[in-house]
């Protein structure tokens, strides 16, 4: 492990400085004509950070990465939008020093002599205007796009839903991942906002934290005060059966994994377990089923048992769904004959990537590429998907584009 990891270390290396050394060759050009302070202070900068960076990755096998401080994890963060900026300018600076070279064919004496051809300033400050912009847009992310708490209302038409049940208001919430927050009152905000919209009744549908079930306990109180008169149902995520860590043994892993599930139930959370609640309202019923985290991608686990928490449910004619993972609709909801009449799937999972495009014209994240059914609503035949964007995040401490949402949803007679 130690010899990959040694030999990795070289590669990147080399590449990066291969990136660092031509791009410097673009900030000499952008600072050229001013004082020779100025230079030498833009000197030390570039390469005092460029020792940084090597400092920092040689240290992280030394570290405990996926449980590593807030400031390791936007410092990896920045360090990466620094590296995009650098990639989009080295194109830039390689686009240049093309065009100089063909122009130089038409020169006379050694044709290939680009340097006889001046830099195009337009160029320079393009490609370091762009990868400016990114790094702006991840910083921006981190500060405050990642409590950016957006509302996103929907009218769910459910055919054959019950007169009862027309109206009903439920709220949305998925993939918490309480172990990446940084910031108290920010995150208090959007509970103050879900609880703002006085909902029926409330879904979580998975990763409520990253790994441990000790991460939740600074926020335990305040996703507590989440409420509803129907209920407060929830279920698990891929992230909250603690498979990403190294356990000292599978019963430490278990313990976790219950405690995760006290949690939910110190809190109020009904947490369905394969499971469903029948909802009764003036004499009429509807049901809520909850399955384990179900995927479709092997690099998932597939703990859910749909058959069981159907099973009971046979006779009401409306049936909701919460499941984790949306690959689930597509591969075993829609093609099952037997679950036809689930009306609509809440899914979270993806996060939109915390990272893309989303508008009313046009959606797109590199997530789009793994998930057809990414973000946002979707509906084959008379059933329908809604996949949560997320509250929280993983990984990169912020969010770019892609909003953390509260979901709201009103049902109507189809």
């Amino acid at each position: 492990m130690q010899a990959r990891f040694i030999i990795t270390f070289i590669l990147v290396t080399l590449f990066m400085l291969s990136i660092d050394f031509y791009v410097w060759q673009g900030v000499k050009f952008l600072i050229h004509g001013v004082s020779a302070k100025a230079k030498q202070v833009v000197t030390y900068t570039y390469w005092g950070y460029t020792i940084f960076t090597f400092l920092f990755f040689a240290s992280m096998p030394f570290m405990d990465v996926r449980h590593s401080s807030t400031i390791f994890r936007i410092t990896l963060s920045l360090i990466f939008a620094i590296l995009i900026l650098k990639v989009i300018w080295f194109v830039f600076i390689f686009l240049d020093d093309l065009i100089r070279a063909i122009r130089a064919t038409g020169t006379e004496g050694n044709p290939f002599k680009a340097g006889n051809i001046n830099r195009s300033k337009f160029l320079q400050w393009m490609g370091f205007g762009i990868g400016g912009v990114f790094l702006g847009s991840m910083i921006y992310g981190i500060t405050k796009g990642a409590h950016k708490y957006t509302l996103h209302k929907k009218k769910l038409i459910i055919k054959g839903l019950p007169k009862a049940f027309n109206g009903l208001k439920i709220v949305q919430i998925s993939d918490i991942h309480s172990g990446s927050f940084y910031d108290k009152t920010a995150v208090q905000k959007g509970i103050d906002m879900v609880n703002s919209q006085k909902a029926d009744m409330i879904f979580f549908t998975g990763d409520l934290v990253n790994d441990r079930a000790s991460e939740l306990e600074p926020y335990k109180e305040m996703f507590g005060s989440i409420k509803a008169p129907l209920g407060v149902f929830s279920t698990l995520g891929n992230h909250d059966y603690g498979e990403y860590v190294r356990w000292d043994s599978q019963e430490a892993k278990m313990q976790n994994l219950q405690d995760l599930i006290q949690h939910h139930k110190d809190m109020g959370w009904d947490i369905l377990m394969d499971e469903h609640r029948v909802i009764e309202k003036d004499g009429e019923q509807l049901a809520v089923l909850g399955v384990q985290n179900w995927s479709a991608k092997k690099n998932f686990p597939r703990y859910g048992d749909l058959a069981k928490a159907y099973k009971g449910s046979e006779n009401i004619g409306t049936k909701l769904l919460l499941s984790h993972d949306p690959s689930h609709w597509k591969e075993e909801i829609t093609q099952n004959p037997d679950y036809r009449d689930i009306a609509a799937t809440f899914s979270g999972h993806t996060h939109g990537m915390q990272f893309g495009i989303d508008s009313k014209w046009y959606r797109w994240s590199p997530v789009k590429l793994v998930y057809k059914e990414w973000i946002d609503l979707y509906k084959e035949n008379d059933q329908q998907l809604y996949v949560n964007r997320g509250f929280g995040y993983l990984g990169f401490p912020g969010r770019v584009g892609i909003w953390p949402e509260i979901s709201v949803f009103t049902l109507e007679q189809g």
